[in-house]
């Protein structure tokens, strides 16, 4: 696999990895400027010269990986017998320097239902560097043409058709931030129900509806057996407050401010974990 398929994979996997490029030779050395290397937690794909060099890139990408970090750094390396190495000697005689870029995973936002709200914030949503999965019951609504602004976005979007939402639910990874906002109560109130029985931990989960509609499926809820700190795991009325209006843009911003918080809060505490 090369180097470019290696990160589409790693993205497509929900994996982090780091990207490892020679920027930069003086004198000889077994590659070239620009050759790329990908290291993953438990492989690593392409070259950028064998030995001491590629060992101990390897070994720091994996640093950075274990770290969280997402800031590039660069690293040099010369390659006599003289140098101290910790995975063998290289006699080449140049200087080699390379470029480790962090690939960090991409955080994943589930919108169940693209009716005019959804649609308006999987607009805003698909400008970020994110995994963006739309998900609705209705055919037409997830058009390619309807979301042609949507799918040419930043954002690796990923579109689901199903009459049982509940099934995409299962396949989301852990930390993955849920918005439940289709046309149908009793659909809201069905994913409701089976986001809080399942087994892995959510970023966030976000319904959208009015303080009557929220106190109706507390009730029922509880009545199914869900605990009250499992239904306070649900925000709603989904969104920032302070944002007020019934505009489907208004209310999309909103929302996407909301969203944009459990982001970075995500972030944060991945990296100080």
């Amino acid at each position: 696999m090369d180097w470019l398929r290696a990160v589409q994979q790693l993205r497509h996997d929900g994996q982090p990895g780091v990207l490892v490029t020679v920027i930069d030779v003086r004198g000889h050395a077994p590659r070239e400027a620009g050759a790329k290397m990908v290291v993953s937690q438990e492989a690593s794909f392409g070259s950028v010269g064998g030995g001491n060099l590629e060992a101990t890139a390897v070994a720091r990408a994996r640093e950075l990986i274990s770290s969280g970090a997402t800031e590039p750094e660069t690293s040099e390396m010369q390659l006599n017998p003289h140098e101290r190495a910790e995975h063998g000697r290289q006699c080449c005689g140049g200087v080699v320097r390379l470029l480790l870029e962090p690939l960090p995973v991409r955080s994943v936002v589930a919108l169940f239902g693209v009716g005019h709200v959804g649609y308006e914030l999987a607009r805003i949503l698909s400008r970020l560097p994110i995994r963006l999965v739309l998900v609705d019951s209705r055919a037409e609504r997830l058009d390619r043409v309807r979301l042609a602004d949507v799918i040419d976005g930043a954002a690796d979007v990923s579109i689901r058709h199903t009459l049982l939402g509940e099934q995409v639910l299962e396949q989301l990874p852990a930390g993955a931030h849920v918005a439940i906002m289709t046309h149908d109560h009793a659909e809201d109130y069905a994913l409701c129900d089976a986001v809080l029985r399942l087994g892995q931990p959510l970023g966030s989960i976000g319904l959208i509806g009015s303080s009557v509609k929220w106190t109706r499926f507390r009730a029922q809820l509880a009545d199914a057996g869900h605990s009250p700190e499992a239904i306070g795991r649900i925000t709603c009325p989904i969104g920032q407050p302070e944002i007020t209006g019934k505009d489907p843009a208004v209310i999309a911003i909103a929302v996407a401010a909301a969203l944009l918080q459990k982001l970075a809060a995500g972030r944060e505490s991945t990296v100080t974990a």
